[in-house]
Formats: structure tokens, sequence, C-alpha cells
């Protein structure tokens, strides 16, 4: 019938709150990387945060590296999301290459603790999943079509490769923002 709700079956509730579960750890996790530095995570503030004991949050997350994990690929799909509408509103290379430049600037001043984990790696010892990193390198292969397409039409000639005309202008990007 519509309009009416459905009821979830007991399996489904539980999946349901595990996953609410997770947001807000997740959300914990950030706030904590907010006030104390992303490498400064503790995974007791975390789990008093959430109102549980910090053994419980292994039913979550294996590990503190894992919460890590998911908070990298948080931060690369905000972060692409973010990108795809800056960019799919105009063909030009330097509209898109400025929208690129602001996406960055703005990603980094809304999300700072996201952006210091996917753009900075702070925390020693963290490396991202195999999985994580595959989505972080389709920003690079995102990255690489602009620049590409900027060739092709004759809107950019440095006598270089795409991936050294993208380093560089993801150089440039990080930097500016730094210096920001």
């Amino acid at each position: 019938m519509k309009g009416q709700k459905s009821i979830l079956s007991p399996q489904e509730r539980r999946q349901r709150n595990r996953e609410e579960m997770k947001r807000a750890i997740l959300e914990a996790a950030r706030q904590v990387m907010r006030e104390e530095g992303v490498a400064a995570l503790n995974l007791q503030e975390v789990a008093r945060r959430v109102g549980v004991r910090a053994p419980s949050l292994y039913e979550y997350f294996p590990g503190k590296m894992a919460l890590y994990d998911a908070l990298f690929r948080m931060g690369v799909r905000l972060y692409a999301q973010r990108l795809n509408s800056f960019t799919e509103s105009t063909d030009s290379f330097w509209e898109r290459a400025q929208a690129g430049l602001e996406n960055y600037m703005a990603f980094a001043q809304e999300y700072p603790e996201l952006y210091q984990l996917v753009q900075e790696r702070p925390v020693p010892g963290f490396v991202p999943s195999e999985e994580s990193m595959e989505e972080s390198r389709g920003l690079l292969t995102m990255t690489d079509a602009i620049v590409e397409k900027g060739i092709e039409r004759g809107s950019l000639a440095l006598g270089i490769t795409v991936a050294q005309a993208r380093d560089l202008f993801l150089a440039m990007m990080h930097g500016l923002t730094a210096l920001h």
C-alpha cells in the first residue's frame, strides 16, 4: 500500500541499528580528531561519546586503523562527490581547474580532519586498505580526464605528460591550501 511503512524484520532492525551505531562512531571519531588532532584519535574517548565501553567498538571496527580506514574512505567519497558536482557544471578546462581548486580549499576548510587524513597522512603507521586506495586512485583518474580534455582542446600546452601535469596541479592546490 502506498504511504504505508513496512515493518522491519528483526534482522533488518539489527542491521539498521548497526549502521546507525557505525555512523555515530565515525562522527564521534571526527569530533575527537577535530578537537585533539587526527593522529590523537582515542578509542576510549570515542566510546565515551557514543555511550559504550571501548571494547564494544570492536564489534563495529576491528581496530583503530580500521576506523581510520573508514574515515579515509568517507573523506575520499565526500571529496569525489564535491568534485563531480563542481566540475560537471562546465566543459571549460579553466573553469574546471578553478572549480577543482576552490573545491579542494573548501573541502579542507569544511572537513579539516578528513582533509588531513586523505591528503596529508598525519597518522604514523596508517596505510589505507587496498579498497580505500582504489577509490582514492579514482580521484586521480578523474583529474587525469580533465587534464587530457584540456590538452585535446588546446586549452593546455605544457610539453609534459598528463600525469606530470596532474601532479603539478595537485602540488599547486595543496600548497595554496596549506598557505591559506
